[in-house]
């Protein structure tokens, strides 16, 4: 068998040994005669790798103690309704800054429930850098900020965490979170999807800083309750468990290779290296990108000739570079390069292009 390099927005790459570990231990898991899908999730056994991966995410991510950490299913866009039920009154206003779709997609599960303002947007040049925080038309009684760090589709992503003086600053890290270090500190809420950097589709990280559960926000069912998920560790209902036992085994594989900073190291070469590709071409591929916003995860690109594209997919599978089309919204390339991606993969999609345009351009 041969993997291929799989540049999948997500559900994205995973590596290897955690797909291995995972597979050699399917149908019978640590000594107790059953896969780890098939045990109770209130039994001592998987209690414990719960545990054990909300530990090792709080040691990888440097998460202060007085922050839950919950493990919760929905995906992100299920988070950004349930943070205005949470920490919003009726109709107060939150304050939203639109870098792309996902952007755009957090204020359509937030309007129901809260008044949106619009801080900044940056959709009229179409997405392709961040508004000036000078420029930022924050509210002063907010009940959040929130902001998206990395937009998967666009390719932009905010460097530096902005600083926001009279509410608290929420952030969706779906595309980001974990691939270099982060002062959880400055934060009200992080929420991720884990299917892009963290491990399998089907589970979501939230962090979210405790004293924040004291807001009464709005009526809602218990099920959509944080304060309520972190009393039952995040087992109010049934959790999704091969989900959450993958994380796991991908936040031990983290701490292995050594953790944040080691991978912020090799973001930036794999990230420095795709853009050099394309810079250097000429203008045979492009990014649009304002090159101070430019994401380290997603990198969408153009070729010069659109025609070209059909060709460029299939000879970059046959060359086993997979998933490298680019979102519907922008049309052309796109290459995600998540913790999980190795700098070979990224190597190896360098010299398909240099090697592509040297037959086409």
């Amino acid at each position: 068998m041969s993997r291929a390099f799989n540049f999948s927005p997500g559900p994205a790459t995973l590596p290897e040994p955690v797909l291995r570990q995972a597979q050699a231990e399917m149908l019978e898991w640590n000594g107790v005669g059953a896969s780890i899908v098939e045990v109770s999730h209130r039994g001592p056994e998987f209690i414990e790798v719960a545990r054990q991966a909300e530990a090792d995410l709080r040691t990888l991510m440097s998460i202060p103690d007085d922050y839950a950490v919950l493990f919760l299913q929905g995906g992100a866009t299920a988070q950004q309704a349930l943070m205005a039920l949470n920490f919003a009154a009726p109709g107060q206003t939150v304050d939203y800054v639109v870098t792309g779709h996902w952007g755009k997609t957090a204020i359509k599960q937030a309007r129901p429930y809260v008044d949106v303002n619009i801080a900044a947007d940056s959709e009229a040049g179409g997405f392709r850098d961040i508004p000036a925080r000078d420029d930022w038309r924050l509210s002063k009684d907010a009940a959040y900020v929130h902001y998206t760090a990395n937009e998967t589709i666009h390719g932009v992503e905010f460097r530096d965490i902005p600083q926001v003086d009279n509410a608290p600053l929420f952030a969706d890290f779906s595309s980001s979170i974990a691939a270099e270090p982060l002062d959880v500190s400055r934060f009200g809420m992080i929420y991720a999807g884990a299917q892009k950097n963290l491990g399998p589709v089907g589970v979501t990280v939230v962090i979210v800083r405790r004293d924040l559960f004291e807001r009464a926000g709005q009526p809602r069912a218990d099920i959509f309750n944080y304060q309520s998920h972190a009393n039952g560790d995040s087992m109010l209902n049934t959790p999704p468990t091969w989900n959450w036992y993958l994380a796991g085994l991908m936040f031990k594989w983290m701490l292995a290779e050594g953790g944040v900073t080691e991978f912020a190291r090799r973001n930036a070469r794999k990230a420095a290296l795709l853009y050099d590709t394309i810079d250097g071409s000429g203008g045979f591929y492009r990014n649009e990108v304002a090159h101070a916003a430019r994401s380290r995860m997603n990198v969408p690109f153009f070729l010069r000739d659109a025609a070209l594209d059909a060709a460029f997919l299939k000879e970059a599978g046959t060359a086993g570079l997979i998933s490298l089309k680019g979102h519907r919204v922008l049309g052309g390339m796109r290459a995600s390069i998540y913790n999980a991606m190795p700098e070979e993969g990224v190597q190896a999609l360098a010299s398909f292009m240099r090697d592509f345009q040297s037959r086409y351009g």
